[in-house]
């Protein structure tokens, strides 16, 4: 450690701190991805799914019989191509990266701003620039709600015990 006077426009300047040099061992620049991949364990969202017991709660909860009765069967997935939809938009590589639930935490925010932001800036002198505002404000609580509980859900599956 060192310190030096450092000439200024207004005199002597004491103490201006010079960093010393960086030992060779330290490596000079690693990037928060690599050195993220490096310490964190891989999220095994399969086992993450039986320890949270999903499969019961969705039994129990009568999911797949609405769903089939809203006309959405294994075969309807099938037909729709949504399994291939879903691998295609890396929807099982989100799940597991440790970044999605804080960007949709995020983006939940942002739609839930969104919704009063746009009743507050959107006038309402005519009738359809009341219902723009009221169909923003309900699409913005909808999928904000919506991102806030998917946020909360992936980050319950990454939790590791």
């Amino acid at each position: 450690m060192e310190a030096k006077a450092f000439p200024g426009s207004r005199g002597v300047l004491p103490l201006l701190y010079i960093s010393p040099q960086r030992p060779k061992s330290m490596p000079a620049r690693t990037s928060i991805r690599a050195a993220t991949k490096k310490n964190s364990t891989q999220v095994k969202l399969l086992t993450r799914v039986e320890q949270l017991k999903l499969l019961t709660k969705a039994e129990k909860a009568g999911l797949l019989s609405a769903a089939e009765k809203s006309g959405l069967s294994l075969s309807a997935i099938e037909k729709l191509g949504l399994l291939s939809k879903a691998e295609e938009f890396g929807v099982l590589s989100a799940a597991t990266d440790p970044g999605t639930p804080g960007a949709l935490l995020t983006l939940s925010f942002g739609l839930l701003l969104l919704g009063p932001l746009s009743v507050f800036l959107v006038p309402e002198d005519y009738p359809w620039e009341v219902v723009v505002q009221a169909v923003v404000a309900a699409v913005s609580v909808v999928g904000g709600s919506a991102a806030f509980g998917a946020s909360n859900f992936v980050s319950n599956l990454q939790k590791s015990n």
